[in-house]
C-alpha cells in the first residue's frame, strides 16, 4: 500500500504540465455545443439493446471523421464496434455505452410527460456515456498527435448494458486481451470515483410448455403452463430465507396466456439473481433451476430456460481510481445556471418525501472511497474488471438525489443539466488516459494489483457459457 501511495504521489508531481492539462480541457469545452448535439440526437431517437443501429453508427462517424479507424460489428454484434488511434503500447481502452430502456419516454421538462406513451427513454443516460467517451478519446487523439505520443487510444462501442450483456462477448472474444487499463464512467446524481465493486448477475427466462383446452367446459384436458411459472415463483419466493442476505432476486411474468377460459399452453417469466460474489450467484442460480424443474413436474408441463445474461461483479482498482478521482477533482463539478437551478428545484419537488437533496450538491466531489463489497446495480462492465486493470466515475447528469431508471433521469438527461455532466466525465476520462500514457509505472501497478485481486488460480469463464448474444432480447 505504502508503493502505491508513493507512486500516486509522483503522478501528481511529475505527471505531464498545466498547459496541457489545460489544452485538453479548453479542447473539450470548445466542443461541448457538438458534442451536447450528438447527445441530443441519441436521446431523442433512443433504441434498445442490440438494437442502437443509427446511435453506434453515429458514435462510429464522429470517431471516423476524426481519424480513427473503426471495426464494426465486432464479437459478432451489429451494433459493437473498436474505434483506434495509433500504435504499440501502451494501450489506453475507453468504454462507450448507447442503449436505452423500454417504458421510460419522457420530455425534457420537470414533470411527469411522456414522448410515446410507454416508449424508450434514456432513463440511465448512456447517451450522455457514449458520447463523452468518444468525446474523450478523440481529445486524447488529438493530445497525442500535439505530443508525439506513442502509444495506442481505443474506443470500444458496447451495446446492450441494460441485460444484454455486450461487454461480455466482447470480452469473451478477447477484443481487450492486449489492453493496459481500461476506463469507463456512469451519469448519476453525484461526482465520485472510487475503487467501488457491484453485484454479479444471473437473468434467465424460464419458459413453461402445457396443453391448451377450454378453462370451462374441458378443464381436465389442459396443462397450464401458468401454473408451471407460478409454481416457480411461488418457490423461489420461498428460497428468499435460505439464502444469503445480501442475494436480490427479482422477476418478471412476461408471458401468462392469451385468455382467462383457455389454459394457457405457454408461459414465460424472466428471473434476475444476484450477489457480490459471482460463485454465490452461479449456487444460487442452481437452486433456481431446480425449482423450475419441480414446478414443471408438479404441474405436468415441461421446462426450458435461457440464459439471457450473466455478469461478474466488478473489481476494484485502486491504483488507477486514485489516478481517476485526482483528475476528477481538478475538473471540479457541475455548476447550475438560475434556469438550470429552477428546473433541478422543480425536479427534486417530485422525488418521495425524505430524499434530501439541493442543486448545490451537483457541484462536489464525493471523497474517495475503497469498497470491496459490490452493492446495488449490477453491469457488465464486472467481465471486463476482472480481465483488465478498470477504473470508472460517476457524473452529475442527473439531479441531486434522482435514481436511476426514472423518468427525472430521462428528462434531466434531455438538457443543459445532463450534457454538463457529460463534459465533466469526458475532460476526467481524457485526463486519466492522458496520464497513464505518460506514467507507464501507474499500469505496471495497476496490473499487479489486479493478479492479486484476481487469486491464484483465477480463470475467466463468462457466466453466459458458450451461448451467443441475445440480439432479439429486447424484440
Amino acid at each position: 500500500m505504502k508503493k502505491l501511495y508513493t507512486l500516486i504521489c509522483l503522478l501528481g508531481v511529475v505527471g505531464f504540465g498545466y498547459g496541457q492539462d489545460q489544452g485538453i480541457l479548453t479542447g473539450l469545452e470548445e466542443k461541448a455545443a457538438f458534442y451536447g448535439t450528438i447527445s441530443k440526437q441519441i436521446w431523442s431517437n433512443p433504441e434498445l439493446g442490440y438494437l442502437e443501429t443509427e446511435s453506434s453508427t453515429l458514435l462510429q462517424k464522429t470517431l471516423q471523421d476524426a481519424g480513427f479507424a473503426v471495426k464494426a460489428g465486432v464479437a459478432d454484434i451489429p451494433t459493437a464496434f473498436v474505434a483506434e488511434y495509433g500504435q504499440g503500447s501502451p494501450v489506453i481502452g475507453i468504454m462507450a455505452e448507447f442503449d436505452a430502456l423500454p417504458g421510460v419516454s419522457q420530455q425534457a421538462v420537470p414533470f411527469r410527460e411522456p414522448v410515446v406513451e410507454g416508449g424508450a427513454g434514456h432513463a440511465c443516460g448512456h447517451h450522455l456515456f457514449g458520447t463523452a467517451s468518444v468525446a474523450a478519446g478523440i481529445s486524447v487523439k488529438e493530445w497525442m498527435e500535439q505530443n508525439n505520443i506513442q502509444g495506442t487510444i481505443r474506443v470500444y462501442g458496447t451495446p446492450a448494458e441494460e441485460g444484454g450483456g455486450g461487454k461480455v462477448y466482447m470480452a469473451r472474444a478477447g477484443l481487450m486481451d492486449d489492453v493496459d487499463a481500461m476506463l469507463h464512467w456512469h451519469p448519476g446524481s453525484q461526482n465520485a470515483a472510487g475503487a467501488y465493486s457491484s453485484l454479479a448477475n444471473i437473468s434467465t427466462k424460464f419458459r413453461f410448455y402445457g396443453e391448451a383446452s377450454h378453462a370451462a367446459a374441458a378443464p381436465e384436458r389442459g396443462k397450464s403452463a401458468l401454473d408451471g411459472v407460478e409454481a416457480m415463483n411461488f418457490m423461489v419466493n420461498l428460497m428468499r430465507e435460505h439464502v444469503p442476505q445480501e442475494t436480490r432476486m427479482h422477476y418478471v411474468i412476461t408471458r401468462g396466456g392469451e385468455a382467462p377460459n383457455v389454459v394457457p399452453a405457454f408461459a414465460e417469466s424472466y428471473h434476475y439473481v444476484r450477489h457480490p460474489d459471482a460463485q454465490v450467484v452461479k449456487e444460487i442460480f442452481k437452486k433456481m433451476v431446480d425449482a423450475a424443474e419441480g414446478a414443471a413436474q408438479g404441474t405436468q408441463t415441461r421446462m426450458e430456460y435461457e440464459i439471457i445474461n450473466g455478469v461478474y461483479n466488478l473489481l476494484p482498482n485502486e491504483t488507477l481510481a486514485r489516478v481517476m478521482h485526482k483528475n476528477l477533482e481538478l475538473v471540479g463539478g457541475v455548476n447550475y445556471d438560475r434556469e438550470e437551478k429552477k428546473f433541478a428545484e422543480d425536479i427534486i419537488g417530485t422525488f418521495p418525501a425524505g430524499v434530501k437533496a439541493s442543486p448545490e450538491d451537483a457541484a462536489k466531489i464525493a471523497p474517495f472511497m475503497v469498497s470491496e463489497k459490490g452493492s446495488g446495480g449490477s453491469t457488465d462492465v464486472g467481465d471486463v474488471s476482472w480481465l483488465v486493470p478498470t477504473a470508472g466515475l460517476g457524473a452529475a447528469t442527473w439531479v441531486p438525489g434522482t435514481s436511476a431508471h426514472t423518468w427525472q433521469a430521462v428528462a434531466a438527461g434531455g438538457m443543459s443539466i445532463g450534457q454538463k455532466g457529460m463534459m465533466v466525465a469526458a475532460k476526467t476520462l481524457a485526463l486519466t488516459a492522458a496520464d497513464l500514457f505518460k506514467n507507464p509505472e501507474v499500469t505496471k501497478a495497476a496490473k499487479e494489483e489486479l493478479t492479486r485481486r484476481q487469486g491464484e488460480g483465477f480463470e475467466y469463464e463468462a457466466l453466459v457459457g458458450n451461448r451467443t448474444a441475445p440480439l432479439d432480447y429486447r424484440k
